[in-house]
C-alpha cells in the first residue's frame, strides 16, 4: 500500500473514531508556483538559486532543464519517477528572455499557527469554524500530504503544540517518544523548526456534547498570523455594533447564539440539525458550532455551545438575527429533546450606510427617541410663539399694535404671579423664578426640561 492509500485508510479510521483531523495544505515542491520569486516554475536553461541558509525538503516530480543552480545549507531533494535535472544554456526558452534567476521563496514562511495553512476533514457546505478552531485543536488528529514535501514552523515555544496524532511520511505518530524521535532525526529537521514543541497522545473527544478546542493560550500566535498580511489590523466590519465570537480574532456581523445543555445534549446530531432543517431556508449565512468556555465564567468545567450565524454578503440582509430567533423559538418548543436547557442571542446592528434599524428592539428605541425629540421641538416652537407675542404685547410706541401700546402706557399691568405649583424638576434646572422673553429667546434650553407656553400666557 503506498502513501496514499495508508493516508486514506487513516482518515477512515480518524471518521470512525469520531475524531477529527486537518489536513496540512501548502507544501515545497519544485513545481508548485507559488514557491517562486517569479510565480512560476524555471525556465529551460534558467539559473536556480534556492535560500543558502536555509534548510528544505523539495518533491520534484518533472525533468527539468536549468543552466545553474544555487543549493541551500542542508536539504533534500525528492525525485518522483522520471524526475531529474539536466543542464542547459542560459535562456534557452525564448518565453524567458534574458529574466533573472528563479529565487525559491523562504521555506521557513509557512507557521502551523496560520489558520489559512490548514483544512478541516469533512467540512459540509454552509459550515466554518471561528479562526482558533481552524488550526488543529487538542482533540484532532492531524495529516500532512503524503505526495508532497512540506516544511512547518511550530512557533514561539510559549508552550507545546497538543494533538491526537500526527501523520507523515506514511508513520503514524501516537506516542510522545516516537515522535520525538522522528523530530529529532534528519527528515523530521528538514520538516519541522522552530522553539515549539510538538506534542501527541491526547485522547479523541469522548464527550457528546463536544470538546473545548483548546488553543486559547494561543490565540494572539493565530491571530498575529492570521492578519499578517493585513498589517496586523482587522478589517472594518460592514455593520454596526459588530460581535467577536470566542475563538475569533475580528469582529463580524451576524448573530450567536448561545446554550447551556444538560447531559443528553449531542452536539453533532444538533449541528446536523442547524445544517439541513434552517440553514438552507438563509441565503448569504454560515455557521459555526463548538462548544467554548462560558464568558465571564470563572469554573473551568462552566462551558456553552456557540452557534455563531455570520453574514457573508457586503450588504448583510439580517438573515443571521431572523435565524437566530428562529433557533430559539426551536428551543423553546423541542429544547427538552435535544437537551438544551436555555438559550440566549446577540445580534450585530444595520449594515454600515443603511438607515434601517437592525431588529424590532433597536428600531423600537430610535422610534421613541424621534417621537421624544418632536415632541420636544414642537414645544420649543409653542414656547417661542409666546415668547414672540409677549415682545410685541410690551413693545415700544413703534409696535404694530398701537392701540396695544397705548393702553399699556396709560395703565401698566401689574406683575401677576404664575399660575399654578412649584415643579422640582424645573426648581432644579434653574431659577424658580421664570426668566424674561428676550432671556428665554438668547439662551440655551436645557434637554432636561422645557418652556410651557401656558404659563408664558398666565405672566402676561
Amino acid at each position: 500500500m503506498g502513501a496514499l492509500g495508508r493516508a486514506l485508510l487513516w482518515l477512515q479510521l480518524c471518521a470512525m473514531t469520531r475524531a477529527a483531523y486537518k489536513l496540512w495544505v501548502p507544501n515545497t515542491n519544485f513545481e508548485v508556483t507559488t514557491n517562486w520569486s517569479q510565480n512560476r516554475t524555471p525556465c529551460a536553461g534558467a539559473a536556480v538559486v534556492f535560500p543558502a541558509d536555509k534548510m528544505v525538503s523539495v518533491l520534484v516530480r518533472e525533468g527539468h532543464s536549468i543552466s545553474d543552480m544555487l543549493l541551500p545549507r542542508d536539504g533534500e531533494f525528492v525525485l518522483d519517477s522520471g524526475a531529474g535535472f539536466g543542464a542547459a544554456d542560459a535562456g534557452r526558452d525564448p518565453d524567458c528572455g534574458a529574466a533573472a534567476p528563479a529565487l525559491f521563496l523562504d521555506p521557513d514562511r509557512f507557521s502551523w499557527h496560520d489558520p489559512r495553512l490548514w483544512r478541516s476533514g469533512g467540512a459540509a457546505r454552509g459550515l466554518f469554524s471561528v479562526d482558533a478552531e481552524r488550526v488543529p485543536c487538542r482533540h484532532d488528529d492531524v495529516v500532512f500530504p503524503p505526495d508532497a514535501s512540506f516544511r512547518v514552523g511550530l512557533g514561539p515555544g510559549v508552550g507545546p503544540v497538543r494533538v491526537r496524532s500526527v501523520w507523515a511520511l506514511g508513520q503514524t505518530f501516537t506516542r510522545d517518544e516516537d515522535l520525538a524521535a522522528f523530530l529529532a532525526s534528519p527528515a523530521g529537521r528538514l520538516r519541522f523548526h522552530g522553539p515549539g514543541a510538538l506534542s501527541v497522545g491526547a485522547e479523541a473527544c469522548a464527550d457528546p456534547s463536544g470538546c473545548v478546542c483548546g488553543n486559547a493560550e494561543v490565540q494572539p500566535w493565530i491571530c498575529a498570523a492570521l492578519l499578517r498580511p493585513l498589517g496586523g489590523r482587522c478589517p472594518p466590519a460592514a455593520c454596526r455594533d459588530a460581535l467577536r465570537p470566542e475563538g475569533q480574532c475580528c469582529d463580524l456581523c451576524g448573530a450567536i447564539v448561545s446554550l447551556t445543555h444538560g447531559p443528553t445534549f449531542d452536539i453533532e446530531r444538533y449541528r446536523t440539525r442547524l445544517l439541513r432543517g434552517f440553514l438552507p431556508q438563509y441565503q448569504g449565512l454560515q455557521m459555526a458550532v463548538s462548544k467554548v468556555p462560558r464568558q465571564n465564567a470563572g469554573a473551568e468545567a462552566d462551558k456553552e455551545i456557540q452557534v455563531v450565524l455570520a453574514e457573508t454578503g457586503p450588504d448583510g440582509t439580517g438573515g443571521a438575527g431572523r435565524l437566530a430567533r428562529a433557533l430559539l423559538a426551536d428551543v423553546a418548543e423541542h429544547g427538552e429533546g435535544l437537551g438544551v436547557l436555555s438559550a440566549a442571542v446577540r445580534e450585530s446592528g444595520a449594515p454600515v450606510g443603511d438607515g434601517s434599524a437592525a431588529g424590532l428592539e433597536g428600531s423600537g428605541m430610535r422610534a421613541g427617541l424621534a417621537g421624544g425629540v418632536a415632541a420636544g421641538l414642537l414645544l420649543l416652537l409653542l414656547a417661542l410663539l409666546a415668547g414672540a407675542l409677549l415682545l410685541r404685547r410690551r413693545g415700544s410706541r413703534t409696535s404694530l399694535f398701537p392701540r396695544w401700546s397705548r393702553r399699556d402706557e396709560a395703565a401698566p399691568a401689574p406683575f401677576v404671579a404664575p399660575l399654578g405649583f412649584s415643579n422640582p424638576v424645573f426648581d432644579v434646572a434653574g431659577s424658580v423664578e421664570p426668566p424674561s422673553a428676550p432671556q428665554v429667546e438668547n439662551s440655551s434650553v436645557s434637554r432636561s426640561y422645557f418652556v410651557n407656553p401656558l404659563f408664558a400666557e398666565a405672566e402676561a
